[in-house]
């Protein structure tokens, strides 16, 4: 089976524009990610093909963009919204504005 390059471009926009959280279940952090989701897909409701939530251990809490972590508890500590709308925005939109978040 063989893809066409549109297909391929496609594809990789598709996994480009994913974001995952992953959070800590022993820490009870599920309703910190599904409240940062709901901010993303609220912010980004035509951009992202997808946003998953990732049950974790050990006191995870990171957020990935088409596979890549662009933020990670353990390093940054717990990110505000507008930290993570704008890294969000710069690998999927970035001629979008977020408005006053920006200021």
């Amino acid at each position: 089976m063989t893809t066409d390059n549109s297909e391929n471009t496609r594809l990789s926009t598709e996994n480009s524009h994913r974001v995952q959280i992953e959070y800590c279940t022993q820490c009870r952090w599920l309703p910190r990610a599904a409240w940062l989701a709901q901010e993303l897909l609220t912010t980004f409701e035509t951009e992202l093909t997808e946003l998953s939530l990732k049950p974790g251990t050990g006191g995870v809490f990171v957020v990935r963009v088409g596979g890549e972590v662009v933020w990670d508890r353990r390093e940054q500590g717990f990110p505000e919204p507008t930290a993570v709308k704008r890294l969000v925005r710069d690998r999927v939109a970035p001629e979008k504005s977020l408005g006053h978040s920006e200021k």
